[in-house]
Formats: structure tokens, C-alpha cells, sequence
């Protein structure tokens, strides 16, 4: 599989490549990453062919799309597609007031979750700003679920169906942003999300991987009914289908538990059968269903993001995926790469 294939985007006229590059570990999540390193990771991925780019003001307080938009600035605008979310304002602070959790040596701002018209059209403004840009292509209703927001999620979702959604799309109808979507890490908000709004577009953190299927049963073939393009972030399921079933592996930001531990070496033995990294079945897997044409992968080095690449062209064999469904490691009706 080649990383910079030009893809259909769903029912959009916008096409991306099925490798993106995502930008929260240049937001410094848990540990800095320089300007040089920050640079260098997107000049590669540009070299490679990579034109899709996700950002986010929450990642590093603004960070990100400052970084982001000061490695893109010279780039032709219409080579390259670029995402990024509404539904926290940023406002300007000194650092010794802004609690950085989990970020490290971050923006100065703090950030407030606002998903009102007026504070998604304000949130949407601000980003061109930090990313020094004239539209965005894609923009999504940022953590309107239940792992972000916990017993607030059903107030706070009717809020951004309301507020947010008729924000962005006159946005859209205005075509200052092409495609509308929301980005969560469960797939439940974003099929109730499809059911009661017209989105584009969503970004799922997780939720579908060699490890997870569950979408396939209501919302993914929602989104193929739809022409509703599904971005899928966390590929790796935050860690354990990169390492494999290590000690200390992490499983969605938390030790794997036993049984999780378990599947993963059961998978990984059929990887050593057919010499398959594991890591690269994880990212090939995902992007074989129809409704998602790409995935974002965050990396914090050159090396990193180049071993990214090497996994995503790697040669698998159709055996293996047949494998994994005859040990009932992986769903049947799950599409795999042909």
C-alpha cells in the first residue's frame, strides 16, 4: 500500500492520502519535542508524499497549529489538506497560571470548552490565525463524549448540535471549510451525531482497530449509507498494537488488562507465521474499509515516522487476514486490504 495514494474523501470533492500525519506529539504530550525535530518530521512526511495533516488547538495549547501552519506556510495551499477542531477558546495567560496536564512547556493560552455559535466561530477564526492560513479543509466538533466530558456529555452534545453545527455549517455553505465533521473516541457519539445532523466527516480515536470492531455493527455502515468519510486516529490503540503484549504495554492511555494482553499474543503469533510486523497489520487493517480512506499516526522523530512508512507499505499476504478470521481474532465481516 502506497502512503501517498490520493484518496476520495467520501462524498467530498477533496482527496486525501491514506497515511496522515498527526500533530498532537508536536503539541509536546507528555515529553517536548523541538522546533528542529517538529520541522524536520513534516518535511519528511511532505517529501514522502504525505498532503493530509490534522491539528487542534487543544494539542499544546495552540501549539500545534502554531507549528503546524510555520511548516506548511511555504507549501502550495492547494496541494495539501489540512484538519483541524472547534470547541475550546484559547486565551492568552502567563505560564506560571496555566495548568499544562498532560502537555509539557506548551502555548500560552488556556483553554475553555465553548461550543456555542458564537464561540465555534470564534474558535474557527482563532485557528486560521495560529495556522496562518486562508481556509481550513476539514474541521471537527472536538470531544463531545463521554471519556472527555463524562456526566456532562448529553448536555454538552445537545450544545454543539445546536450551537457548533450551525456554526460550521454556514462555514461550510460559505466554503471557507470544505468538509464538517466530529472527532471523539467513541463511535456511538458520532452515529448519534450522523443520525440527527449532515456531517462529512468524523475522527475516531480508537475505536476501530485489530482490536476493536463494534463500529461495524451500526455506525460504519451508517457512514458507507451517508457517504460520511471516517478518519481513525489511535490505530495502535494507544500503544499495545505497536509494542505488542509487552510489560507495561498500554492499552487506550492504560495498562493492557489480561485478556487484552492475551488476543495480542495470539495475533502476534500469526504474525510471526507469515512474517508481518505487527504494526503494520494495525495500520493497514483500518484503512481497508471502505467508509475510511485515511488514518492519522502521531510520531515524535524522524525515525519514528519513518518506520510509520515502512510499516504502511509493507507486503502482507491475503492468508493472513483469512487466518485471523478462521482463529476468530478478527470479526468476518471486517473488510481487509486485498
Amino acid at each position: 500500500m502506497n502512503p501517498s495514494d490520493k484518496v476520495q474523501f467520501g462524498r467530498t470533492n477533496l482527496q486525501v492520502t491514506p497515511f496522515g500525519f498527526g500533530t498532537a506529539p508536536i503539541g509536546n504530550i507528555f515529553r517536548e519535542i523541538d522546533e528542529q525535530t517538529s520541522d524536520a518530521m513534516i518535511q519528511r512526511a511532505w517529501d514522502a508524499g504525505i498532503r493530509y495533516y490534522d491539528t487542534a488547538p487543544m494539542y499544546g495549547h495552540g501549539l500545534a497549529e502554531l507549528r503546524t501552519g510555520h511548516s506548511l506556510r511555504w507549501k502550495e495551499r492547494e496541494e495539501f489538506i489540512l484538519s483541524s477542531k472547534v470547541g475550546r477558546i484559547l486565551k492568552p495567560a502567563r505560564k506560571k497560571d496555566i495548568d499544562y496536564a498532560p502537555w509539557t512547556n506548551a502555548g500560552r493560552f488556556t483553554t475553555h470548552f465553548d461550543y456555542s455559535y458564537d464561540g465555534t466561530m470564534r474558535a474557527f477564526e482563532d485557528s486560521l490565525q495560529r495556522l496562518n492560513l486562508e481556509y481550513m479543509d476539514i474541521c471537527f466538533i472536538h470531544d463531545i463524549d463521554v471519556f472527555t466530558r463524562g456526566d456532562e456529555q448529553p448536555e454538552v452534545f445537545k450544545a454543539a448540535m445546536d450551537g457548533a453545527w450551525k456554526a460550521l455549517s454556514k462555514l461550510r455553505d460559505e466554503g471557507v471549510v470544505k468538509a464538517i465533521g466530529v472527532g471523539v473516541n467513541e463511535w456511538e457519539v458520532c452515529h448519534a451525531a450522523l443520525e440527527q445532523r449532515d456531517f462529512d466527516c468524523f475522527l475516531l480515536a480508537g475505536r476501530y482497530t485489530l482490536l476493536e470492531q463494534d463500529s461495524l455493527d451500526k455506525f460504519l455502515p451508517l457512514c458507507e449509507e451517508r457517504g460520511a468519510a471516517v478518519v481513525v486516529g489511535g490505530g495502535f490503540n494507544s500503544g499495545i498494537l505497536a509494542t505488542g503484549a509487552i510489560e507495561g504495554a498500554k492499552y487506550n492511555y492504560a495498562p493492557a488488562p489480561a485478556e487484552i494482553l492475551d488476543r495480542v499474543r495470539k495475533i502476534e503469533k500469526v504474525c510471526l507465521d507469515y512474517g508481518v510486523p505487527l504494526p503494520a497489520a494495525a495500520l493497514q487493517f483500518v484503512v481497508a474499509h471502505p467508509a475510511i480512506p485515511t488514518f492519522m499516526a502521531g510520531t515524535r522523530t524522524v525515525q519514528q515516522l519513518e518506520q510509520n512508512l515502512e510499516w504502511f507499505s509493507q507486503p502482507i499476504p491475503g492468508e493472513f487476514w483469512t487466518t485471523l478470521k478462521s482463529r476468530g481474532l478478527l470479526r468476518e465481516d471486517a473488510p481487509t486490504p486485498s
